[in-house]
């Protein structure tokens, strides 16, 4: 089920928006190469905790009785998402993405980027801007009324004229009153396509992943990271939206 949320919570929701932004800002400031992926999670805690908020990763159960140990996920190159920060150290040419939530008197926020370490290659920065560019395109489908599924076509069009690849089994969500809401909100269409009539008042998580090569993923040993299976680059950006009568409200840019 699809809930709204109502004026009141919809202000939470925005100035926990504008804080979790403020928060991946000052992550930005410190990535670079020798940056350690254990360093980027400390700071992030104390810049979420300093701002009044929890973060929502850290503890996180994926249902198999395991807890996610870090507050960002740091997803390297061929890893896609949920990365575990660990021992990780940053080398020049390296894609990164940072992936942040934050629970917010009650009230849960999340958004991610891609960014790139030193200096990286051509195919890389394409990829990066690509996917980004993906999002924005998204974004002007969203509005009371559309269709997700507007939405999903548009960024899979652009990602494959571009000549990548929509992972199929990673889909953005709702979110607000927890971590993970209904409806799920794929990047991609399909004829079995369960579409959703968009609504004021929603509050809705948008997040092209976008790879490189093929778009099969597979699970790594450690039970949360996400890699393409071909061992290619993927890339990834996410925001808290709000759908409004004439558009997108995009709640965690600053």
């Amino acid at each position: 089920m699809i809930r709204e949320k109502s004026k009141k919570e919809i202000e939470i929701l925005r100035e926990a928006g504008k804080k979790l932004a403020e928060v991946m800002a000052e992550l930005e400031k410190r990535i670079s190469p020798g940056a350690s992926g254990k360093e980027l999670d400390k700071l992030a805690r104390e810049l979420v905790f300093s701002r009044g908020g929890k973060p929502s990763f850290l503890n996180f159960s994926n249902g198999a009785s395991r807890l996610f140990p870090s507050a960002i996920c740091f997803s390297v190159n061929d890893e896609v998402v949920h990365g575990v920060p660990g021992n990780k150290i940053l080398k020049a040419g390296d894609l990164l993405k940072i992936d942040v939530g934050m629970d917010y008197k009650g009230f849960f926020v999340d958004m991610a980027r891609t960014f790139a370490v030193g200096k990286i290659s051509a195919r890389a920065e394409k990829l990066l801007e690509t996917t980004k560019k993906c999002l924005d395109i998204g974004l002007r489908e969203v509005k009371e009324g559309a269709k997700m599924s507007e939405y999903s076509k548009a960024v899979q069009k652009r990602a494959e004229e571009n000549g990548f690849s929509v992972i199929r089994s990673l889909v953005g969500h709702g979110v607000g009153y927890a971590v993970h809401e209904d409806p799920q909100i794929p990047n991609y269409y399909s004829k079995n396509y369960k579409d959703v009539i968009l609504k004021s008042g929603m509050v809705l998580a948008f997040e092209p992943m976008i790879n490189e090569g093929g778009c099969e993923i597979m699970l790594d040993k450690d039970g949360w990271t996400f890699k393409t299976k071909d061992g290619k680059l993927s890339a990834h950006f996410e925001d808290t939206v709000l759908v409004a009568e004439k558009g997108a409200e995009i709640l965690t840019r600053l």
